[in-house]
């Protein structure tokens, strides 16, 4: 099959917008889990520890 520009552009138009959108919402999701603010907590404190 051979793909020319018009065509990986049609797809990268359609299923590309989808394939983002689906990671966008995936992260979203991820990060307001419930039982993930003790993580984000302890991630947000990283540069106040001192060094060891």
């Amino acid at each position: 099959m051979d793909f020319d520009y018009q065509a990986m552009r049609t797809f990268a138009d359609s299923w590309g917008l989808v394939y983002l959108v689906a990671i966008f919402v995936f992260v979203i999701v991820w990060v307001f889990r419930p039982g993930s603010q003790k993580h984000i907590d302890d991630a947000a404190q990283i540069p106040f520890k001192e060094d060891r």
